[in-house]
């Protein structure tokens, strides 16, 4: 499986959320297939998206497409910070 962790501080998480809860059905269309959303705890701003995708490539370009780079500017993104990941174990105790 592929992931992707995305660090970003937003402007007002509320706002942020909206178009974030907006933009599932072209997020899913792109090839995500699950997601974690976080922030740190005391910065109610500072957002972290855990996803898994179908792979690297099509978060990739879903991610760096013009669409999404005006979505995040509608969402109030400041300097998103993208890490894509390959699994390579994962389980639960």
């Amino acid at each position: 499986m592929a992931h992707v962790l995305i660090i970003h501080e937003v402007a007002d998480y509320a706002a942020w959320k909206i178009v974030f809860d907006n933009a599932a059905a072209i997020r899913k269309e792109a090839g995500e297939r699950s997601y974690q959303v976080l922030r740190y705890e005391n910065e109610p701003n500072r957002i972290v998206h855990f996803s898994v995708w179908t792979s690297i490539p099509d978060a990739k370009a879903f991610f760096e497409s013009p669409r999404l780079v005006q979505i995040r500017k509608e969402a109030g993104v400041k300097a998103p910070e993208f890490i894509y990941l390959e699994e390579l174990e994962s389980g639960a105790l």
